[in-house]
């Protein structure tokens, strides 16, 4: 075996994070959109991290139109406000935000005495954590946590909560959407085991996040409300190389009735249960309500009559705790390379934290040497997430001859089918 891999020698910059994992940038551009309602702290937070509106919106893979940033913003107050008052009210000591992003919100909590804990990419935290914690009173600092984890390890998120007790507030906001049906799957598993764990409830913005972005696009734009849509959705695919259908916790506009049963029957499959909680009922008023005639924040009020946010609790007749859980083994990749072809053999789990890693190791080593073809054996592979996926898809485009994917398990089998890439990648 050619030892080629050399972790030492694999460097990750922020390009590479966004590329394996679209949702890494959208951090920043959520705080760009906060700092827009006048936040003072979501200001301060952009200030200390040196992020400009710019730099916050716009990345080397995506360009935001500037008509689309207060459309953006009014989706993200809308979402950010609502899900922070109904936590306010849970009750449970202790708000888990998950993805926390860079946005204020420990402040707020540390403010009224609440125990918050941050979880993101281990990147996020490494500049969020620090510059959010300054702007806290140091005698409340003990009641905040930002840990680096992946929402889809579940050994990640029990070690992010080592020493909580009582019940959780868990907040999720604008994940999903990004999540492939395996990775929806196995985040469910972990929600319900913390549930178990822990008690308290999960309060999901994303099921119904196209019904809120089309009537809120009605609302704003009129009759242009299909040309933002379709502008949206091109700047949306533009992020991402992986196609993310079939996820059964995300309802599409065509659904309906059906897809809010869908999402029933999904959580039912994992031992939760959801209840419906209409937006317009719990919203407060929108600080970039200002910025808008009064007929069109009037318009997007009543919009929001028709979408919801859930409440998810564990359903004790049929929760299965009791079964275990497969044991994660330790991430590590293993590289030959003879006469242009390239084998890397992948182990344990492949997700947001380390498929940036694979592609920094690539992007060096196709530079240095001529690669015709890749061959991925996932014999002791046990799981990838949509980042590993990318980093793949990556590969294959880039060599003449692609990539072949071999011994895979069915579990693994059955992640590249859901995201479309079995035609692009022989699964031998």
């Amino acid at each position: 075996m050619n030892e080629i891999f050399n972790f030492d020698g694999i460097f990750v910059d922020t390009d590479l994070m966004e590329r394996a994992n679209p949702v890494f940038n959208t951090a920043k551009t959520t705080l760009s959109q906060m700092s827009m309602t006048g936040d003072e702290c979501a200001k301060a937070i952009a200030n200390k991290l040196g992020l400009t509106y710019e730099s916050a919106q716009n990345s080397k893979s995506t360009k935001i139109p500037p008509e689309m940033s207060l459309f953006n913003a009014i989706i993200f107050e809308t979402r950010y406000r609502t899900i922070a008052s109904l936590a306010m009210k849970s009750g449970c000591p202790t708000v888990v935000d998950l993805p926390c992003g860079y946005t204020p919100r420990a402040v707020e909590f540390a403010n009224i005495g609440t125990r918050y804990v941050g979880v993101d990419l281990p990147a996020t935290i490494s500049g969020a954590g620090p510059a959010i914690t300054s702007l806290i009173d140091e005698r409340k600092r003990d009641l905040i946590r930002f840990v680096g984890a992946d929402a889809t390890n579940y050994a990640s998120l029990e070690k992010a909560l080592e020493g909580i007790e009582g019940e959780l507030c868990i907040t999720t906001e604008g994940l999903l959407m990004y999540f492939t049906e395996s990775e929806a799957s196995v985040f469910c598993e972990n929600i319900a085991r913390l549930l178990s764990n822990h008690g308290g409830y999960w309060l999901l913005a994303d099921p119904e996040i196209s019904m809120q972005f089309i009537l809120t696009a009605q609302a704003l734009f009129g009759e242009r409300f299909m040309e933002i849509m379709k502008e949206m959705k091109t700047i949306f695919e533009e992020k991402s190389d992986v196609l993310i259908q079939g996820n059964p916790l995300l309802i599409t506009a065509k659904e309906g009735a059906s897809g809010i049963q869908k999402v029933m029957a999904s959580l039912s499959a994992h031992g939760l249960k959801g209840e419906r909680m209409v937006v317009s009922k719990h919203m407060p008023e929108l600080v970039l309500f200002a910025k808008l005639a009064p007929q069109k924040a009037e318009a997007i009020k009543a919009a929001m009559d028709k979408c919801a946010y859930w409440k998810i609790t564990l359903d004790e007749d049929k929760a299965r705790m009791d079964e275990p859980m497969e044991e994660d083994r330790r991430f590590n990749v293993e590289a030959d390379y003879d006469h242009g072809e390239l084998t890397l053999r992948l182990f344990g789990r492949v997700d947001s934290i380390n498929a940036p890693t694979i592609l920094a190791f690539w992007e060096k080593f196709s530079h240095e040497r001529k690669v015709r073809s890749v061959r991925i054996d996932c014999a002791k592979l046990v799981f990838i997430s949509s980042a590993g996926l990318r980093v793949v898809l990556i590969m294959d485009k880039a060599s003449p001859e692609g990539v072949r994917i071999l011994n895979a398990n069915d579990a693994v089998k059955k992640t590249f089918i859901q995201a479309g890439i079995e035609s692009l990648i022989e699964l031998a």
